[in-house]
């Protein structure tokens, strides 16, 4: 969700790709999916998928800027949401390559000195808790959400200052160790970006274009809208097609500001990927390497990047959503392949993205919905705990039955049986859990190859 800049005038001569069609994509059926997405289905106005393996790069796109626009393609701008968060840990990791701050650092050495950074246990928060997801810290602070999210849904990040995060830091107590558990936070990886723009003197934006955008010659990414990047920006829509606003994210930007394109993305992941050696591959290794247990033994954080066990070598990625984009961006170290995925609607892209970066993976299965007595769904609705701060609610609306997730909005899902229920805007499911006695005790989610059990709460 979010962009940076950089100061420093260290810059790397970065030599561009050849543009030859990398080997691996059946470009065929790539484009089938392509047309599937934006002309059958519909989900979303225009879709990019971009490849990188050590042959060169290709760029497959299809649809269109808005409805009536110009055709997207691999300049086409776009907001990449949470994508962000590993633009915001590069900074953290070349800073520590510099010599300028350690991972261990405690965050409040940075702050100034009348925030009240939160401590447990003797502990302090450190700049490498926020950039693993593990410093306690809750999804986004509860004080954005009296003042945005409930009044402010198409742009909620827009109204949050520095002194409400500064209020927020101060009142806020840490329910369990820093540390001990992996739990995702916007919060956390915002409150990075921000530390890291104070001890560089400079402003977030600044930041990442001076020491990852100027390195590596990604001259379509930013974290505002300035007319170039208005030029070439795409439309975001919801997932039911309408047009939205976009986000503006001044005070959490190392959350989820970045807006770039599918060919700057491609030089980012050329860099990671050591297809291009730049002054940014010691940060870049460091970034890459598990550092904890991301929610199931399958799945660890590095900095910033998520890191998925599969059987033929590990896909390195990371996803990103804003209120009318969606994006993707990974990569299989062992192999040298590397996708990104963009498009502008709220529709999900994961699937796609995973799909094509495991080895010989089959489509996501189909899935049709039966008729359910909509009187059956009452025995579902309650609080299901997914995580220490992370609930899924399960709601009725007349007929419908609806999934939300803490910090997010509700989504509708469709029985395929009396147990098991699925999402059309995500390759997900749901599955309930029942006792001898038939009460209902909890669910699994089904995602990315990984169930995640929830205990139902009273």
């Amino acid at each position: 969700m979010i962009r940076a800049t950089i100061l420093s005038s260290f810059l790397t001569l970065v030599l561009a790709l050849p543009a030859a069609a990398a080997k691996w994509p059946d470009e065929n059926s790539v484009n089938q999916k392509l047309e599937k997405v934006v002309d059958t289905d519909k989900k979303a106005p225009g879709m990019v998928i971009a490849f990188i393996d050590e042959t060169g790069t290709k760029i497959l796109a299809h649809g269109k800027r808005q409805r009536d626009g110009a055709d997207v393609d691999g300049d086409t701008v776009f907001e990449i949401g949470s994508i962000t968060k590993v633009f915001t840990s590069l900074l953290l990791a070349d800073m520590v390559q510099r010599g300028e701050v350690k991972l261990d650092d405690p965050i409040s050495k940075f702050l100034p000195p009348s925030v009240k950074v939160p401590t447990r246990n003797g502990r302090e928060i450190t700049l490498a808790d926020l950039a693993t997801h593990t410093s306690g810290l809750p999804r986004l602070p509860d004080n954005m959400g009296k003042l945005n999210l409930l009044f402010h849904m198409d742009n909620p990040y827009a109204d949050y200052t520095v002194a409400d995060l500064y209020a927020f830091l101060s009142d806020y107590k840490l329910p369990r160790d820093i540390g001990a558990e992996y739990e995702y936070s916007n919060l956390g990886g915002g409150l990075l970006g921000h530390v890291l723009a104070l001890k560089a003197g400079t402003n977030y934006e600044a930041l990442v274009t001076q020491r990852i955008c100027g390195p590596l010659g990604m001259t379509s990414t930013a974290a505002t809208r300035s007319p170039q990047i208005k030029a070439l920006l795409a439309q975001g829509h919801n997932a039911k097609g309408k047009p939205v606003s976009n986000w503006d994210i001044p005070t959490l930007t190392g959350a989820g500001a970045i807006l770039s394109t599918a060919n700057d993305l491609l030089k980012f992941l050329a860099a990671q990927m050591a297809l291009n050696k730049t002054s940014l591959l010691p940060g870049m290794e460091m970034q890459q390497t598990p550092r904890h247990e991301a929610g199931s033994s399958a799945m660890q954080i590095g900095l910033g990047w998520h890191i998925l066990k599969a059987t033929r070598g590990d896909i390195i990625w990371h996803n990103g959503g804003t209120g009318g984009y969606r994006s993707f961006i990974g990569f299989d170290q062992k192999r040298k392949r590397g996708v990104v995925v963009l498009a502008n609607s709220a529709n999900e892209v994961d699937d796609l993205g995973f799909g094509l970066l495991k080895d010989k993976s089959p489509a996501p299965a189909e899935h049709t919905a039966i008729k359910l007595d909509p009187a059956r769904y009452d025995a579902y609705l309650g609080k299901y705990q997914i995580a220490p701060q992370a609930v899924i609610t399960i709601s009725r609306k007349g007929e419908r039955l609806f999934a939300c997730m803490t910090g997010q909005s509700p989504l509708e899902i469709f029985p395929q049986s009396e147990t098991d229920f699925f999402l059309k805007v995500v390759d997900a499911q749901i599955s309930f859990a029942r006792d001898r006695q038939g009460a209902v005790t909890g669910l699994v989610l089904h995602q990315n190859g990984i169930d995640q059990q929830a205990k139902r709460l009273k």
